[in-house]
């Protein structure tokens, strides 16, 4: 099976649909986010709770849909990226990336030598249990393993042009909670500097041609993005998809059953 190629598809001038997931680790769960007609699926480590063996069984479900993995491992250390891409993920969103230096620090985690200085284990997960020559397996990786940084601090924004301008860094994604409340203003995104802010991050990713990241609740709010210059659109989390369809079908019911109650009672 060929495996996707995350470099590839952010370098694109298409737009990415994606949807994240912080809850359901079904092992049905890639052929159910393949009937959706998505692009990739975003499998979140830092807040969700799931341990590396849950996400490898998540990875594994979506390779066998032929879907490709964006994995936030619970933090940038070398460890935690190392073991997320050992188990299968085609890209990392590393959190709250702040300087041009950490950014550089954690694609050379991801990159193999003579790019960076990721450890060795070929035949495992992330190559499918097949065995493979290591100069190919290793330059295969490389060229196809793709980094988006979330730029979600105040120093991360103050250094998003730096940031944006290192080679490896494929996506910029705006962290918008984060960086609101690290700017003190939590949640308030009409505020003037939360504004400037966003608009700062959209100008250095045109700048330096990386693809821009955003996480939408609404269809109507992801088209306002991609209006915006947005490429990359994560559509809703698991958990609120769920209960909004069903919080919604539950309603109609209710109400359909109470403008019916008595008419049949005859």
């Amino acid at each position: 099976m060929v495996r996707p190629n995350m470099k590839r598809l952010f370098a694109s001038s298409k737009l990415k649909v994606g949807h994240i997931l912080f809850e359901f680790s079904t092992p049905g769960i890639g052929q159910i986010l393949k009937a959706t007609n998505i692009d990739f699926v975003f499998v979140d480590m830092e807040h969700s709770g799931f341990g590396i063996s849950e996400v490898k069984r998540i990875v594994t479900s979506l390779r066998a849909a032929e879907l490709p993995s964006l994995v936030r491992p619970p933090s940038k250390n070398y460890h935690h990226i190392a073991r997320a891409l050992d188990v299968g993920a085609d890209s990392l969103i590393l959190p709250m990336v702040a300087s041009a230096e950490e950014a550089e620090d954690i694609i050379q985690h991801m990159s193999y030598p003579p790019l960076g200085k990721r450890g060795i284990a070929l035949g495992v997960a992330h190559d499918g249990y097949v065995p493979k020559t290591p100069a190919a397996a290793l330059a295969a990786a490389n060229r196809r393993i793709a980094m988006a940084a979330l730029i979600e601090t105040a120093e991360g924004l103050a250094n998003v042009d730096a940031i944006a301008s290192v080679s490896g860094v494929d996506c910029l994604w705006i962290g918008h909670f984060d960086l609101s409340a690290s700017m003190g203003i939590p949640g308030q995104f009409d505020h003037p500097d939360y504004k400037r802010a966003e608009l700062e991050i959209r100008r250095a990713a045109t700048k330096h041609g990386k693809a821009l990241g955003f996480l939408v609740v609404s269809a109507e709010q992801g088209i306002a993005c991609f209006r915006k210059g947005y490429d990359v659109i994560c559509y809703q989390t698991d958990i609120l998809a769920y209960q909004q369809t069903l919080s919604h079908g539950i309603d109609e019911l209710r109400k359909g059953c109470a403008r019916s109650k008595g008419r049949n009672m005859k």
